[in-house]
């Protein structure tokens, strides 16, 4: 017997104890992703991130009707705090379910279109876990296929580093090298599948030529506030609620903010531990939110905060905030500030809140206009109905 023989021989042994551990364990095997019936079937996973692959899903069957979306997600763990998602499959099932892997990949052979989020295996370990062959089976079935990046799988560490001088990368040497591998991987399957390439923020249009603007969506609905702002006695509330306390510079304003509270001057909330469902509630409770610190663009977080018509505070570059405008004619409604600057601009708006106040008003609109969906829906099937 070959070494190689021995250690196919001993990787099949180790998948099939950890998939007897995952059922012993009392979790079930995952099904496919659903398969057959009228009108065209399309997928998009498995990252999921802050929940977009779900929203971008319901976003394509509004835009074109009778598609039917399925967003899907590998987890560690089952997730109570979890964004939601058509399918959810444990890591462990990817990586060593032979049946899970050969089923999932039958079915989406008989989709339409196939999106792959951040340049994630869309079939575990199947093909040695190698995204670039595992598209090749699909594209050989026919399936028109994309790539969606979010954020940091794509983001280029280094210029990032050059150009803001409290950029995220910079705190954590073992995160930023992590990500400099995934940006490069990233962009070895795009130079190598010479697909379509979506991305969820405008700042990474930078980053990929030809990259096509897919906004992030958020439900207005769900955030929508009946009150106003500051329309209450006592101190302004504010809050901030990040994601990735690293990456949105938390440690950067969470002093300042400290101060403020204890000397009155703000009622200062920092949210830690919250299951999403929870936040519009807390988001329209205060007046004012916090979004990042450290030179990102703005988000989903951002965006839920000014569908609530809250005051939106964070720093945006004013590159990105000129990008926004060219391609949409519209301004962003969200007030700057840097942690230097953030104690002398929320002083600034509870002295003379009139401009702040107007941005917040703007911020449903801004919303409905980029965020809604409709926009990223007709994105979405302009690529399905592609050469068409």
């Amino acid at each position: 017997m070959t070494g190689g023989s021995r250690r196919s021989v001993k990787d099949r042994a180790w998948s099939t104890l950890s998939v007897l551990r995952l059922r012993r364990d009392g979790h079930r095997p995952p099904a496919a992703a659903p398969s057959g019936g009228s009108g065209d079937r399309v997928f998009i996973g498995p990252a999921n991130s802050a929940g977009q692959g779900f929203a971008w899903a319901r976003a394509l069957e509004h835009a074109r009707p009778g598609t039917r979306v399925t967003s899907m997600q590998f987890v560690h763990e089952v997730d109570g705090f979890a964004y939601p998602v058509d399918q959810r499959v444990l890591s462990g099932y990817g990586a060593h379910s032979k049946r899970w892997q050969r089923d999932q990949l039958a079915a989406l052979r008989g989709y339409r279109g196939v999106l792959a989020e951040s340049a994630r295996p869309l079939f575990g370990a199947l093909h040695g876990g190698d995204l670039v062959r595992q598209l090749a089976v699909l594209h050989d079935s026919g399936v028109r296929l994309g790539l969606l990046f979010h954020g940091s799988d794509l983001r280029d560490p280094d210029a990032h580093l050059a150009a803001e001088p409290l950029s995220y990368f910079g705190p954590d040497p073992q995160f930023t090298e992590a990500m400099r591998a995934a940006t490069r991987r990233s962009r070895e399957v795009i130079a190598e599948t010479g697909l379509p390439v979506h991305v969820s923020t405008p700042d990474l249009l930078s980053e990929i030529e030809g990259a096509v603007w897919t906004p992030v969506v958020v439900d207005a609905a769900k955030w929508a506030a009946a009150r106003a702002p500051l329309a209450h006695e006592g101190p302004m509330r504010v809050v901030h609620a990040p994601s990735k306390s690293h990456v949105k510079g938390s440690d950067l304003i969470d002093g300042t903010l400290q101060r403020m509270h204890d000397a009155g001057r703000i009622e200062y909330r920092r949210i830690t531990g919250v299951p999403h469902d929870r936040m519009p509630e807390i988001t329209r409770d205060a007046d004012v939110v916090l979004d990042q610190f450290r030179g990102g663009p703005y988000g989903v977080a951002a965006c839920e905060a000014m569908a609530a018509g809250r005051i939106v505070v964070s720093y945006v570059p004013r590159t990105l905030r000129d990008r926004v405008s060219r391609l949409t004619g519209l301004e962003l409604p969200i007030i700057d500030a840097v942690p230097d600057s953030l104690e002398d601009v929320l002083q600034g708006i509870v002295r003379d809140p009139g401009p702040a106040l107007a941005a917040a008003a703007a911020g449903p609109g801004y919303v409905e206009e980029l965020h809604s969906g409709a926009r990223s829906g007709r994105v979405l099937a302009e690529w399905l109905d592609g050469g068409e």
